[in-house]
């Protein structure tokens, strides 16, 4: 839950408390140190900043969330759990840049990960409806549509998807 630069900084100092460990020859404090580092490490490449830049996206403060998310590297890196809020934020960031391609890009990646709630596999499902609805792909928006029928959603997304469904031209 650390910026990049917050966690190069513990780093600095976790690096600078092992060399003393070392020196004082206090091994057990000096292996709990490396343990920390190592974990500093792991969380930076696994976790990201994507738990921040969600309580960011939540409170509507779309700059902070983008450059939280900006902050990520190699979101290829992250943790599935992780991985599917990156590309969900990332595709209603996009969306609200008005890049649809982006978006759509980042909306497939997040549809072909695991979400906890199947309303919100939904959602990206309504998102890429709409973005191909733009576009004017029917057979698209109706495929989409379909998937997110099959899962169980809520009333408004429900209301969503019917207000989609009314827009597709009638053959």
């Amino acid at each position: 839950m650390m910026t990049s630069k917050a966690r190069a900084a513990v780093l600095v100092i976790a690096f600078l408390l092992l060399v003393g460990a070392v020196y004082m020859r206090a091994i057990q404090l000096a292996v709990m140190i490396a343990g920390v580092m190592g974990y500093l490490t792991w969380s930076h490449y696994r976790e990201g900043t994507v738990f921040i830049a969600t309580q960011a996206f939540q409170n509507q403060d779309y700059d902070k969330a983008r450059r939280l998310l900006a902050d990520i590297k190699k979101p290829e890196y992250l943790r599935k759990g992780r991985r599917n809020y990156y590309e969900f934020m990332s595709g209603n960031l996009a969306l609200k840049a008005e890049d649809y391609e982006a978006a759509e890009r980042h909306f497939q990646i997040a549809s072909r990960l695991p979400f906890r709630r199947p309303n919100d596999k939904a959602i990206i499902l309504v998102n890429l409806a709409n973005i191909n609805l733009r576009k004017h792909d029917f057979e698209r928006v109706k495929a989409y549509v379909a998937l997110a029928r099959k899962l169980e959603v809520t009333s408004r997304v429900a209301q969503i998807i019917n207000k989609i469904e009314n827009e597709i031209p009638k053959d």
